[in-house]
């Protein structure tokens, strides 16, 4: 599929982040953030479906063509929401929308729930909680991040002879999606390599976190969002499968839409894309 959209870049003050641009100048104003080791391809299929909004979707910190975070320095949600906040500061947007996929509706969720005056609505696929652990097992969790960053050093990128070997890897990892899904995220996220070819993605963003929220604390960002909020649950999605997840979210006064498909439903396929638009056009809608 063709791609409609401007390429753009945001100089901010620690890092420059790739974007693509979609929408007129005067439309809704719309940060759109992927998810884990995804780029802004995420959102080629939805966006061009959502009319009337101004959506800068991000290639995040370590992804697609952004930069990396300088050495010692780790990938954390809330480093994420200070990012997309410093894009809407350079962009003017006092007060703006956010669009987010897994990882990134988790960092939309905790950007929203802090800060209420900057944001308008969330409009959210397969994703608002993010991962969390219990407090005693904090100083293991630290332990673990601790000694994967020792070891990244002696570690080297994966390599592939031709994009559809790196297709294939990316098909057997992780969250099943469609195979047009896997060549439009690779189309952004390999990068040549001596005749060979290699993810351009930050080999530091699958290390374990050093620090996560507890479930407390998690479940107390979700209660203080203010805004109008549309999640779209996957039937075979992420959130379904952990039944705490989805007591939480089921008792949140959020939109809530259940649609059949995987974790990348509004990617997969132009149809999954189009029910997802249809999910979120009331809410954009709404005065």
């Amino acid at each position: 599929m063709s791609v409609h959209c401007e390429e753009i870049r945001l100089n901010l003050p620690h890092i420059e982040l790739a974007a693509h641009l979609y929408g007129p100048e005067d439309g809704q104003p719309v940060l759109a953030l992927h998810g884990w080791l995804d780029n802004a391809m995420s959102f080629a299929r939805l966006a061009p479906k959502l009319d009337g909004l101004r959506i800068v979707a991000l290639d995040l910190a370590g992804h697609g063509l952004s930069g990396y975070r300088p050495a010692g320095a780790s990938y954390q949600l809330w480093d994420y929401a200070l990012d997309a906040l410093l894009v809407a500061e350079q962009l003017g947007w006092q007060r703006f929308s956010l669009l987010g996929h897994s990882l990134g509706a988790s960092v939309s969720m905790l950007l929203a729930a802090a800060l209420p005056e900057r944001v308008a609505r969330l409009a959210l696929i397969d994703g608002l909680l993010p991962l969390t652990h219990e407090p005693e097992l904090a100083p293991q969790q630290l332990g673990e991040a601790l000694n994967a960053q020792l070891a990244q050093a002696g570690k080297r990128r994966p390599v592939y002879a031709s994009i559809e070997r790196a297709v294939e890897a990316r098909l057997r990892g992780g969250f099943p999606l469609s195979r047009e899904a896997a060549e439009l995220l690779a189309s952004r996220g390999l990068a040549p390599q001596a005749g060979s070819y290699t993810w351009r993605t930050d080999p530091r963003l699958t290390l374990p976190s050093p620090l996560r929220l507890s479930p407390a604390q998690a479940e107390a960002f979700a209660r203080a969002l203010r805004c109008p909020v549309s999640l779209v649950l996957a039937e075979e999605g992420l959130p379904v499968q952990r039944a705490e997840w989805l007591a939480l979210i089921e008792s949140l006064p959020i939109a809530l839409h259940r649609l059949p498909g995987g974790h990348h439903l509004h990617l997969d396929d132009e149809a999954g894309a189009s029910a997802v638009a249809d999910c979120f056009k009331a809410l954009f809608a709404a005065p």
